[in-house]
């Protein structure tokens, strides 16, 4: 291999068939991305209340947007002026936010199926809903928002509480949580739950580093399998392939 040439990660792994009671979704990065909305939308929030929009971007991702306003604009960390600033960011930047690959078939399958899920997101109900009846996405009966709980994460209460909504609370319930952000990933984990990573929003070793349990590209990697008996059976292929000690195997 010459020194000038770049090692990519190998998103090879065997299809693996996996059962589990329920499962619970991360929004921005995961279901959609809205990057490009988002980024136009803390430029106007930084101007706003005299913060460098770089310095927010650079910590905004998979944090609620309160718990970044208590650091840099305490004056603004109120649920009040968090909903209204958020509830106009699908209003307009609505054209600036896109389904992420294989998010809504998924979706449509679990609901066909009546399988549980829901979302577990650190945006606002202003914002989350904005972005659902924009994209004309399924909205889950009981969703967990940045409103739900007292600390985002990667505090673990916002995937607790999705567990017990949807009646999964108990040890031995299998819950899969689907994530984007590291931040997300560890609140999954501490919550009892396994995590699917999507390498949509930070680098394959940055994902890594936080431990998921399976890391593909987007939700094009994930499908609901026909099976016999209770549970939701999925099929994950083209995983990342990882090397003994945590090490991203690629192939060049």
């Amino acid at each position: 291999m010459g020194s000038t040439e770049q090692s990519q990660p190998a998103f090879t792994a065997p299809p693996e068939t996996v059962i589990f009671d329920g499962l619970l979704f991360d929004m921005d990065g995961t279901i959609i991305d809205s990057t490009a909305a988002v980024v136009k939308h803390w430029e106007s929030v930084g101007k706003e209340i005299g913060v460098d929009p770089k310095v927010i971007l650079e910590t905004s991702h998979g944090r609620r947007s309160i718990d970044m306003l208590k650091v840099l604009a305490p004056e603004k960390a109120n649920w009040e002026y968090v909903q209204h600033m958020e509830g106009l960011l699908p209003k307009h930047h609505a054209a600036d936010a896109i389904e992420i690959p294989g998010a809504r078939p998924l979706l449509e399958h679990l609901i066909e199926r009546s399988a549980p899920w829901t979302i577990v997101t650190s945006g606002t109900v202003p914002l989350v809903t904005g972005w659902l009846s924009v994209l004309a996405l399924p909205t889950p009966a009981h969703l967990v928002t940045a409103e739900s709980v007292t600390h985002g994460k990667p505090d673990p209460s916002c995937y607790l509480l999705g567990r017990e909504r949807l009646g999964l609370a108990a040890p031995e319930k299998r819950v899969l949580v689907l994530e984007d952000s590291p931040a997300g990933i560890r609140a999954g984990k501490a919550a009892g739950c396994q995590v699917l990573a999507v390498v949509t929003s930070h680098s394959v070793e940055q994902v890594v580093e936080a431990g998921p349990d399976w890391v593909v590209r987007d939700l094009a990697s994930v499908r609901v399998v026909k099976g016999e008996g209770e549970g939701v059976k999925l099929e994950i292929r083209d995983g990342l392939v990882v090397g003994g000690g945590g090490d991203v195997m690629s192939e060049v």
